[in-house]
């Protein structure tokens, strides 16, 4: 038998040299489209990313009663009803591999008179939503139908009248956050979340960008409230997306472990909220300058230039984790690099991202030769000092940011890293390989 078509490997060979620019941030786009829905009139969006995930929400859009269509690479129209004026789709809203666009639409239809069915692949039908049904179940929908833990396929039926609530969602996630904001869109009052660790603001910047009232205040010591006055007439406005920093995670590491490596990462978000990883990296004594800080779309950005560096073991605190949560997996391939001890504090919540994560980055790591552990809601890995063995086959469980962190981790290894399927990176990067092999990765 021949090797499976899906399966990738990646091997040391010259360093990583160049200049690329990450696709357009996940979190951005799915809101982009989103919120033209939700506007009267015409939406521009200029540098969407055109991953499985984001084609996904553009779909549920349109069966929800915007017309959405793509003008060019990166550029999209989308000509929305405005809220209380969606259309009841005639068929399942399929979201593939897409927690995000499921959870956030959930909270549209929640606050609307109308019912769908929600469902999506395999890796996504084991992901929890009763997290986002408790909170819009207060405020007026109902779950028709669920499969057992609460989980997709989901039939929700929305309420007209959402009533107006003050929620605290029991872990930091922008995704619940969002859900209850987006049904507030339609309540008759005032709508209030307060979180005891600031998760993503991007709905709230977003929201406010297409006229929403909205305020902000700090809550204790890292927390928020935010408050959301319903019926707003939101008003289309353009919207230019930044370069996802999940993304750019990943050549930002491989150019740090792949000795003699020197990229520049063009335009990445430069949000508090999302740079932990960052924070992290320059904490472990990674070579990374910031250039060019400008604000592109109501979001700063800036140009990363990143040199090979060596790397030490660090502690990470549990409070970082949600500027941060995509991004441990390929932090763990830092780590594996590093001279002495990462602990990664307060993981719990990947146990419940597109697969185990937690499980998952394990099983790879000691695939690759790697000394690792899983104590309590702990991942600690113990650095091999720049030099790991590599040669392992990894399964990615469909997971598209365990795929690409393994392949990263094969640039710089004794010997090659394999990933048992690699299809599944067209969810959030589809041009990976393409970017990372112009900066001379080997992939094979």
């Amino acid at each position: 038998m021949g090797r499976d078509p899906n399966q990738l490997s990646a091997a040391a060979g010259a360093p990583l040299r160049g200049r690329l620019k990450p696709p357009g941030d996940k979190s951005i786009s799915h809101r982009a489209l989103i919120l033209g829905l939700l506007s009267v009139g015409e939406t521009a969006i200029e540098g969407l990313l055109e991953g499985d995930d984001i084609l996904h929400t553009a779909g549920a859009c349109r069966a929800l009663g915007a017309t959405v269509a793509r003008q060019g690479e990166g550029r999209w129209r989308v000509k929305g009803c405005g809220i209380g004026s969606l259309l009841e789709p005639r068929e399942t809203l399929d979201f593939g591999n897409s927690g995000t666009g499921m959870r956030l639409m959930m909270g549209v239809v929640g606050g609307h008179a109308l019912t769908a069915r929600f469902d999506g692949d395999a890796s996504l039908r084991k992901r929890p939503m009763r997290r986002i049904l408790d909170p819009l179940i207060l405020m007026g929908a109902e779950a028709l139908s669920e499969a057992a833990g609460g989980c997709c396929p989901v039939t929700l039926k929305g309420s007209g009248e959402p009533a107006p609530i003050h929620y605290s969602p029991p872990v930091a996630s922008a995704q619940i956050k969002s859900a209850v904001l987006l049904a507030g869109l339609n309540s008759p009052g005032r709508t209030i979340v307060t979180e005891t660790e600031a998760s993503r603001d991007h709905t709230e910047k977003m929201l406010k960008h297409f006229g929403a009232a909205i305020e902000v205040e700090p809550q204790g010591a890292h927390g928020r409230k935010i408050m959301l006055e319903g019926r707003p007439d939101l008003r289309p406005a353009p919207v230019i997306v930044p370069a996802d920093p999940s993304s750019a995670a990943f050549p930002l590491v491989a150019a740090t472990i792949a000795p003699g490596s020197e990229i520049v990462i063009e335009a990445m978000m430069m949000n508090p909220l999302r740079t932990g990883l960052l924070t992290t990296l320059l904490e472990m004594g990674a070579d990374v300058e910031v250039l060019d800080r400008r604000i592109e779309g109501g979001e700063e950005v800036g140009d990363l230039r990143v040199r090979a560096a060596a790397l030490r073991g660090v502690d990470v605190p549990a409070a970082r984790a949600p500027s941060m949560i995509d991004e441990y997996p390929i932090l763990a391939v830092a780590a594996a690099f590093a001279f002495g001890e990462t602990r990664m504090r307060g993981l719990g919540e990947l146990r419940v991202k597109e697969s185990d994560r937690l499980a998952a980055v394990v099983a790879g790591l000691r695939q690759a030769g790697v000394e690792t552990d899983i104590i309590g809601d702990d991942l600690i890995v113990n650095g091999c000092g720049g030099q790991v063995e590599g040669g392992g086959l990894v399964t990615t469980h469909l997971d598209h940011r365990i795929a690409m962190s393994f392949l990263c981790l094969g640039l710089a290894s004794r010997r090659p890293m394999s990933i048992d399927d690699a299809s599944m990176i067209a969810t959030s990067f589809p041009a990976f390989r393409t970017q990372m092999e112009r900066l001379g990765a080997r992939f094979s």
